[in-house]
């Protein structure tokens, strides 16, 4: 019994903190067969899950924090046993713990900087607006049809910067009645849940859906596919329900209404990446590929993985702030089969994943030979 007491305490932690499906799993192993770490190395979600189980995780390791959270294994289990369920309990067991390493260290940066300016990137809440500097942006009002919340990145980093400045010029052009809220933002807190981080998650989930409600937000227009997921399908969690809309649903909306004209030809090859969290997660597929194919001139190829069967770029589940070893990185293969499909472009739709390709793009040495771009940065060209 005194060796089966503390194994007995740990499964019930387990559950308590979400990953009460490990029970479920019979070890079939489809799991590893589709993950996308067994591309790169050797990973085994199955063995994680057992151990989870028994109770014995280690979650000071590396592999309790390799899961990008991508949704291909749960797309496969033919128990529903929710891997991404079960490694976030994990996640959030380390957490209550205080357990710490090395590689986790830029995860503490991220959250001390997330719950002192609302942003992981340890930028001065200040100046969460000075992307729109030169452009006709105005602060949101009640009386304004769209709130557009362009996200941390697409708010401080230089290249993302673009996505957002490209997509309010579209959403003034076609004449749509929008504002943001700036300074008044916080982090939608998506990736730090995933990093087992509850308390944090929760502050920004609360202070974001007071700042909504206060300011009279009932439409939201998101950039990213992570902003989207997390206020679709976990801030219902809190008893509100604001309606979001990704930005490539909306785009596609202005185009058939005939809010929107095409008026330039766009002579280039090249394929779309689908996003994790826009396509398996939450089943947006034919929007973006819908708007591409209504650009004259355009030739759009499709990669051997998409749709449902699209490769993760790696950045999901707080990897974005962990570093990969760039011989381990999902998107150096996007990257690499992209270039062999002779495309010039790698369009996507996510701020993780042009922060991911550009990586690879640079780090493989393609900066002449392939160009990476938001679908709002072509639809602007063409406009």
């Amino acid at each position: 019994m005194q060796t089966e007491a503390p194994f007995k305490e740990i499964i019930e932690e387990i559950k308590e903190f979400g990953g009460e499906a490990v029970k479920f799993c019979y070890q079939c192993g489809k799991c590893d067969t589709v993950c996308p770490w067994n591309k790169v190395t050797t990973f085994s979600m199955r063995k994680l899950i057992r151990e989870a189980t028994f109770g014995l995780p280690e979650v000071e390791l590396e592999e309790v924090w390799r899961c990008t959270t991508c949704g291909k294994c749960p797309q496969q289990c033919p128990r529903d046993v929710r891997q991404i369920d079960d490694v976030v309990a994990l996640r959030r067991l380390a957490t209550s713990y205080g357990v710490s390493n090395a590689l986790l260290k830029p995860v503490r940066s991220a959250s001390a900087s997330l719950a002192a300016e609302g942003n992981p990137f340890v930028q001065e809440r200040a100046k969460r607006a000075d992307w729109t500097e030169g452009l006709n942006v105005q602060t949101f009002t009640e009386d304004m049809d769209i709130l557009y919340f362009p996200g941390c990145l697409p708010s401080y980093d230089l290249r993302l910067k673009k996505v957002a400045q490209a997509t309010a010029a579209i959403l003034e052009k076609a004449g749509v009645s929008f504002g943001i809220l700036g300074v008044k933002e916080n982090c939608c807190g998506e990736s730090i849940r995933k990093t087992g981080n509850e308390e944090l998650f929760k502050q920004l989930a609360r202070e974001n859906i007071k700042t909504f409600i206060e300011n009279g937000v009932k439409k939201i227009l998101v950039t990213s596919p992570h902003c989207y997921h997390t206020f679709k399908n976990e801030y219902p969690e809190f008893k509100v329900n604001f309606e979001i809309v990704h930005i490539t649903e909306y785009l596609f909306e202005l185009i058939n209404e005939g809010r929107l004209q095409i008026n330039k030809e766009y002579g280039k090859k090249i394929t779309y990446h689908d996003p994790c969290y826009l396509g398996r997660h939450n089943g947006i597929y034919d929007e973006p590929r819908e708007i591409l194919r209504r650009i004259p001139g355009l030739e759009l190829v499709e990669m051997s993985e998409a749709r449902e069967e699209s490769l993760c770029c790696g950045m999901g589940g707080g990897r974005i702030w962990i570093d990969t070893k760039m011989a381990e990185r999902f998107s150096n293969l996007r990257i690499e089969e992209a270039v062999s499909l002779g495309v010039e472009e790698l369009v996507t739709a996510c701020p993780y994943c042009i922060t991911a390709f550009e990586d690879s793009r640079l780090g493989l040495n393609y900066e002449e030979t392939l160009q990476v771009k938001d679908i709002t940065e072509i639809l602007q060209e063409v406009i």
